[in-house]
């Protein structure tokens, strides 16, 4: 894209629509500036707020389990739901993105989102709370298939990476803060009020977001082509570059899915016993991932893309083995070791689909993104049945499978990028580069 205008949509104010005379490659946000703290702050909100909504229910799944006598398989139905949901939308998402703007749509998502979180603790029943969960996550679709984007076009090539990982460790605050507070919350009040101050914090992320968002400045509105679209997704669905990023994003989210959709089962049961709140808690590792995805980025510098991925699953199939052992220490480990693992591969293979895709960006980073999040509904539901079937091992084996697979994909990577140097014809960025 060429820099020319703004994003906003004729909804915002002037001051917002005017194309700036600083639109130039030159003046991307970089480290040290204030646009660049604005953007990463209203982004690290964003990522609040999407994360609280989109999983306000993982911290409960117990409790509902209990509350309206549901399987694990049946209550993780209330988690998986809003991630398929917001992968069906986030493709029409993004193509909104690219006529309306990115500032527009993200600000119009979590807002509509945030105002649906209000009406879940009124939900009578799990099938109302499903539905409600499904229309939910396709209202966040708009920030999550356009964040990327924006960082791509609005912050200077040099600072992307770690843009990315601030904007992704806003996701692991988000995630933790919002299993955090439901779990407290239902302990001792029950599920709707968990609901209910999740909703709550989520709306305060949203206001920040909105307040500190700068104007995109790198941005082009085109109108919405249904055929051009198409045209775009098959270019980067025959990119095997993009097509690798999007299998890893899959595979890690699987093994988050499968592991976080039961381990508050594991340490309610034998035999660990402990007390709902307690178990809540476990959700604090999440700050692990705040780190390890801030870091991502340098060590993708210091070991390349491929050796970042490799460190990352071979962090999590660690954690996944340790977490096998019938001991407290070990369970609480391995799942820090698994989150460590899952964060940084995840921010490594995102900001590499940003840095690979050259047009499209938006559907680029959709299309990842719709990987990841079904990895999510499928990863979450399978482990959550495989733990009511076998108990912890289920579970586990899911993640490994996923990992055994992972590592497939990035072997293959790196023997087509050691086949192209031998050729001297080396391969472009994303996972092949170095």
């Amino acid at each position: 894209m060429q820099p020319a205008s703004t994003g906003a949509s004729a909804t915002l104010p002037d001051a917002l629509t005017q194309p700036s005379p600083l639109a130039t490659a030159d003046a991307r946000h970089r480290p040290g500036q204030r646009g660049f703290r604005r953007a990463n702050l209203a982004l690290f909100a964003a990522g609040i707020a999407t994360f609280v909504l989109l999983y306000s229910t993982q911290g409960l799944l117990p409790v509902l389990s209990a509350d309206l006598d549901l399987t694990p398989g049946q209550a993780s139905w209330t988690a998986s739901a809003a991630t398929l949901g917001l992968a069906l939308a986030l493709l029409p998402a993004s193509a909104l993105s690219d006529r309306y703007g990115r500032t527009a749509v993200m600000t119009a998502s979590v807002l509509a989102a945030s105002a649906l979180a209000l009406v879940l603790p009124f939900a009578p029943d799990l099938t109302t709370l499903v539905v409600l969960r499904v229309l939910q996550g396709a209202a966040l679709a708009g920030l999550p298939a356009t964040a990327m984007a924006y960082l791509a076009e609005e912050v200077h090539p040099s600072a992307l990476a770690s843009a990315m990982g601030l904007y992704v460790a806003g996701n692991s605050i988000g995630g933790m803060g919002g299993r955090l507070i439901s779990g407290w919350t239902a302990a001792g009040f029950g599920w709707r009020w968990g609901l209910a101050a999740s909703a709550a914090l989520a709306l305060l992320a949203a206001l920040a977001f909105r307040l500190l968002i700068p104007a995109a400045r790198h941005f082009t509105p085109t109108p919405v082509d249904a055929r051009a679209l198409a045209r775009t997704v098959g270019r980067h669905l025959g990119n095997p570059l993009l097509v690798r990023l999007y299998a890893l994003g899959l595979l890690f989210m699987a093994v988050f899915g499968a592991v976080y959709n039961s381990v508050g089962y594991r340490l309610l049961a034998a035999p660990f016993h402990l007390p709902e709140s307690v178990a809540a808690s476990i959700f604090v590792v999440y700050l692990v991932g705040t780190g390890t995805s801030a870091a991502a980025g340098r060590l993708s510098g210091r070991l390349g893309r491929r050796g970042a991925l490799y460190a990352a699953i071979g962090v999590t199939t660690a954690g996944l083995l340790l977490s096998l052992a019938d001991s407290l220490l070990c369970a609480l480990l391995g799942l820090v070791l698994i989150t460590a693992g899952f964060f940084a591969g995840h921010a490594t293979a995102s900001s590499a689909v940003g840095r690979t895709a050259t047009e499209g960006r938006a559907q680029a980073s959709a299309l990842y993104l719709i990987a990841y999040y079904l990895g999510n509904s499928l990863g979450g539901t399978i482990g959550a049945d495989a733990y009511h079937s076998t108990g912890w091992p289920g579970a586990a084996s899911v993640g490994l499978t996923a990992m055994a697979l992972a590592a497939g994909v990035t072997l293959y990577a790196t023997r087509r990028a050691i086949a192209g140097r031998r050729s001297g014809h080396g391969l472009p960025g994303g996972l092949s580069a170095r």
